[in-house]
């Protein structure tokens, strides 16, 4: 006799429950745990993997750069702002250094040509999805407008930070803090991607053969 899920909708109503549960925690805004990791980032936020895949697809970008950029930009949290602006010999708040807000930090003014240019006009900062895919958009426009190779996190951090004009007139050179801090995007963007390799092959996996391993 066939049997089905109908027949037990106690059983029924529990699946349901536990498959919204599931699907509910992959779209919380909490950064991962472990963000030194990109393997256990991706394990733990499966979309973020899948979402990374289709941007390195539809830009050309690997995803270990962004990915990098990312974590020195906001640690991975959805709602990351800039630091305090004071003024009166900085006893008093007064706004913010910048306009950079969420995962990936974008100016509000690169963010509207990003919208404009890639006609993503609901985009949202604070939104994984279009953060990533507009790191890839930005990389890929660095890589146009100045020559820099998409695979080189260093050279792109700089821009990233200064904008494709102060990288052109070298508004780096003075500033000795972000080239350190470009180099050390570009050591964990190398990191990220030895670890990459060990983990791949199982993030690539669906949800259907995951139940099998």
């Amino acid at each position: 006799m066939s049997r089905n899920l109908s027949t037990y909708p106690f059983v029924g109503r529990i699946s349901l429950i536990l498959l919204l549960v599931t699907w509910l925690g992959g779209c919380t805004t909490t950064p991962p745990k472990n963000i030194s990791n990109i393997c256990e980032i991706f394990l733990e936020k499966r979309h973020w993997f899948d979402t990374a895949d289709e941007m390195s697809d539809k830009w050309g970008v690997p995803m270990h750069v962004p990915m990098a950029m990312m974590y020195q930009e906001s640690s991975f949290r959805a709602d990351a702002l800039p630091p305090k602006d004071y003024v009166f010999f900085g006893l008093i708040p007064w706004g913010r250094v910048s306009s950079a807000y969420g995962y990936s930090q974008a100016k509000t003014p690169t963010w509207a040509d990003y919208k404009r240019e890639t006609g993503n006009s609901w985009a949202d900062r604070e939104d994984f999805d279009d953060a990533m895919d507009f790191m890839g958009w930005f990389i890929s426009k660095t890589h146009k407008i100045n020559r820099v190779s998409k695979w080189d996190a260093e050279a792109q951090y700089l821009n990233y930070h200064e904008g494709w004009g102060g990288y052109k007139r070298k508004s780096h050179h003075k500033k000795r803090w972000l080239q350190r801090v470009a180099k050390t995007v570009k050591a964990r963007s190398l990191r990220y991607a030895t670890q990459l390799k060990g983990c791949r092959d199982e993030l690539e996996k669906g949800w259907f053969m995951r139940l099998f391993t």
